[in-house]
């Protein structure tokens, strides 16, 4: 049980990244989240927090959809 938080997370965001509408799995157009991600990653790597984690994503992605 001590991991189901971080997979179900994991799975949100996979299938957020890779994964278009139609079903169709894609990495065209998305690199704004992917390099969002990779920083949420380390973000979430060194403070251990969902939270802090979720704001500066959200955060990361928005400036990187502004200027990617």
């Amino acid at each position: 049980m001590r991991y189901v938080p971080v997979s179900l997370f994991t799975a949100l965001v996979v299938k957020d990244i890779f994964i278009t509408p139609d079903y169709v799995v894609s990495i065209a157009g998305r690199a704004p989240e992917m390099i969002a991600a990779v920083i949420v990653i380390g973000i979430a790597y060194w403070t251990r927090s969902m939270a802090i984690s979720v704001v500066l994503g959200l955060g990361a992605v928005f400036l990187l959809a502004m200027v990617v």
